[in-house]
Order: C-alpha cells, then structure tokens, then sequence
C-alpha cells in the first residue's frame, strides 16, 4: 500500500511545471521583499492591509498602511496604472491578504501577496518598524 503522501499520485512534470510557474505570478515571499528593498530599485508598493492599530504596534519597515476596507480607486489614485501592490496580513492564519488582493485586481491593479505575511517576517528574523 502506498504512503499517505503517494496515495494521490503526483502531479505530471508538465502540469507542477505549470502550476508552480503560475504561483509565482501571484505571490512573493518576506526574503524576496527583503531582498529587494535592500538591495535593488522598489518596483513596486508593499501594503499592510492590517488595522491602523496593528500596523501602529509592529510593521514591515517602509510598508503603508491601507486596511482592506480602505481600498478603493480614489485611495489608488496618486500611482501609475501598472503599480504593483504587494499585500500581507498579520499571517497564514489571515486571509485579510487574499480580500485585500480581490479588491485590488477588481480595480484592475498588479497584485501579489507577501506570504507568510508579518507572521513569517519575523519568522525570517527580519525586524519591524513601529
């Protein structure tokens, strides 16, 4: 009898090709946001859909604070069109990331999620700027 991780046999290598090709469209991690914030040219705007009391109490340093409720055209504004929003909560245990995304691609803007979201940047050992 196969292992409870085989009892659903693997994806082809075509089809996980596929797939984790196409995750990577729609996420991004903390060491990517890191990364790039430190080390190359930020193309793109990190949100912290969070309360503005959460936000207040610990955040991802040079991150704004626009809670999901908030988002809207008017608040988007002031950026170019083809901005990219990168959007975390407080975690995996947090699905304020994925609402505040639909709100974003309903206004037609790039998104990605941060994953992980606050819980996994200080899993990372990265700081928070309050």
């Amino acid at each position: 009898m196969a292992s409870t991780v085989q009892r659903v046999p693997a994806a082809s290598s075509h089809d996980a090709l596929a797939h984790f090709q196409a995750r990577l469209g729609f996420e991004t991690d903390c060491a990517d946001i890191w990364y790039a914030t430190h080390h190359e040219a930020k193309d793109f705007v990190l949100l912290d859909v969070r309360t503005p009391t959460l936000y207040a109490a610990g955040h991802v340093p040079g991150a704004l604070n626009l809670p999901t409720r908030m988002i809207s055209a008017q608040q988007l504004a002031d950026y170019p069109a083809d901005t990219l929003f990168v959007v975390y909560c407080a975690g995996p245990h947090c699905n304020g990331a994925n609402k505040a995304a639909v709100k974003l691609a309903q206004l037609g803007r790039p998104v990605k999620e941060m994953i992980g979201g606050l819980t996994g940047w200080i899993d990372e050992g990265f700081g928070l700027e309050r």
